[in-house]
């Protein structure tokens, strides 16, 4: 499993996403976001079968309260999530061509029975 896990803010979820991996020995490559630039490609990987809109993190007042949350233009999105890395979703994990948006272990248990 090649496990690339994409974070933005440090938040309960991405907590519980490392945790799942470190227990159970899985090498995760961590990128963080405000180091690491997002580009058009990745993102749209990760819209990929449910649209830039998916990758928002409405949750989050200040992502609410951002002009990016009343927008629905794939095009504008897009521009926004390169621009202001801190609206994505946490965590986005990235396993080859298969991504999650959020936390979902029983997706990540599912990869892992089929890496063996």
């Amino acid at each position: 499993m090649n496990i690339q896990l994409y974070i933005s803010k440090k938040n309960f979820d991405v907590q519980k996403a490392e945790r799942f991996f470190k227990e159970r020995r899985i090498k995760v490559q961590v990128m963080d976001l405000k180091k690491h630039k997002l580009g058009e490609r990745e993102l749209q990987v990760f819209a990929k079968g449910r649209g830039m809109a998916a990758l928002l993190d409405l949750e989050d007042k200040k992502v609410a309260a951002h002009p990016a949350a009343y927008n629905s233009i794939e095009s504008y999105l897009m521009q926004y999530f390169i621009e202001t890395p801190w609206l994505l979703r946490a965590p986005i994990v990235r396993n080859g061509s298969k991504v999650t948006i959020g936390y979902q272990p029983d997706v990540w248990e599912q990869w892992m029975k089929e890496d063996k």
